[in-house]
C-alpha cells in the first residue's frame, strides 16, 4: 500500500470519532466498518521505513486553501510533538493550580514548626544561662502543702525528770555504800549492797514531779546467777507487783560485773514530792547491786 491524498481534507479534519458529534452526522460521518470519520477522509497509511524526515513541506496558500502536496505533521524536523499543548484562552479556563497550593501549605507547615523549635531553643538557652557561672542563682520552689508536722512526743525533749546516784540514796536494814565491782554507772562507781537480808532496804525522797499521773521508774542494777524480785512501794502503797530486778545479762553465779542492766515499772505518782522505796521483804530475792534510779513522765520503756 502507498501513500495517497484523497481530497482537500486536512489532518485536523480526520476525527475517527466524527460520527458521535452532531456536526460530524451532519457531515455524513458514519460509525467505522473498514475506517473512521468523515467520508472521503485521508489515509496515510505507509510501509514501514517508506517515510522521509527532514524534507521542508511546501508553504500552504492563503487562509483554509491547502496546498497541492501535504506533508504529514511528523515530517517536520525534529518530528510533530507527542503530546497536546494545553489552549489558552478559549471559553474553558484553566482549573486550581492544585500543586502551588500543596507546596503552599507545606511551606506554611514548615514555618510553624521552625517557629516552635526556635522558640525551645531560646528557652532552655535562657534557662543555661541563669544556671552558668555569673548568672542569676536559681530559684527555689515553695510548695502550697505545709511542712508535715512532727508528734510533740517524738520531736519534743522529755521534759527533766528527777535522777539519782546510790551515793545520794538513803540506805537502811544493813544495806551499805561500795564500789570493789566494776561496772556501776553511777558516780563514782558507787552502789548500794547489802540488800539481800529482809529488812534492807533504800529510800529516794523524789521533788519536783510536776503533776499527778503515770511515771516510768528506771533501776539500774547487776545480778547474777537466778533471777531476782524485790518489793517497790510509792508514798507508802505497795506496788501492784515485784520489782523486776532478773539476770537479763544471762551472767553466772557471782559474775557481777558482768550482770548489770536496767529494769523499769510505771508507778502513779503526785505533784509535788513523793517518797519510793525499794526492800527486801519475805519471800523476795535480793541478791542485787543497786546503783542508780531515775523517772521519765508516761509509760516508756527507755
Amino acid at each position: 500500500m502507498t501513500p495517497g491524498n484523497s481530497g482537500a481534507s486536512t489532518p485536523e479534519d480526520d476525527d475517527p470519532f466524527g460520527y458521535l458529534y452532531a456536526d460530524g452526522q451532519a457531515n455524513g460521518a458514519q460509525p467505522p466498518s473498514s475506517g473512521y470519520g468523515y467520508p472521503n477522509s485521508v489515509n496515510r497509511v505507509r510501509t514501514v521505513g517508506q517515510r522521509q524526515y527532514g524534507q521542508v513541506p511546501q508553504q500552504q496558500g492563503a487562509y483554509g486553501q491547502p496546498s497541492a502536496h501535504y506533508a504529514a505533521p511528523e515530517s517536520l524536523p525534529g518530528g510533530a510533538p507527542t503530546r497536546q499543548q494545553p489552549q489558552g484562552g478559549g471559553g474553558r479556563g484553566r482549573g486550581p493550580n492544585t500543586k502551588g497550593l500543596l507546596i503552599g501549605a507545606i511551606a506554611v507547615v514548615a514555618a510553624v514548626v521552625i517557629g516552635i523549635g526556635v522558640a525551645m531553643i531560646g528557652d532552655d538557652s535562657g534557662k543555661k544561662d541563669d544556671n552558668q557561672a555569673g548568672g542569676a542563682d536559681p530559684t527555689v520552689t515553695q510548695s502550697d502543702e505545709p511542712a508535715p508536722t512532727q508528734k510533740a512526743d517524738e520531736t519534743a525533749s522529755p521534759e527533766e525528770l528527777p535522777k539519782i546516784d546510790a551515793k545520794a540514796l538513803l540506805p537502811g536494814g544493813g544495806a551499805t555504800l561500795a564500789s570493789d565491782v566494776k561496772g556501776a554507772a553511777a558516780d563514782g562507781g558507787v552502789y548500794v549492797t547489802g540488800l539481800n537480808t529482809p529488812g534492807a532496804q533504800v529510800t529516794w525522797t523524789v521533788n519536783g514531779i510536776p503533776e499527778d499521773g503515770d511515771y516510768t521508774l528506771f533501776t539500774h542494777y547487776s545480778t547474777a546467777g537466778e533471777d531476782q524480785a524485790m518489793t517497790l512501794t510509792v508514798n507508802g502503797k505497795v506496788y501492784g507487783s515485784k520489782l523486776p530486778v532478773q539476770n537479763y545479762r544471762h551472767a553466772q553465779d557471782g559474775d557481777f560485773p558482768n550482770g548489770w542492766t536496767t529494769t523499769y515499772v510505771w508507778p502513779t505518782l503526785t505533784k509535788g514530792t513523793n517518797t519510793i522505796n525499794i526492800s527486801c521483804e519475805d519471800g523476795d530475792k535480793c541478791n542485787v547491786l543497786l546503783d542508780q534510779l531515775w523517772l521519765k513522765k508516761g509509760k516508756v520503756t527507755r
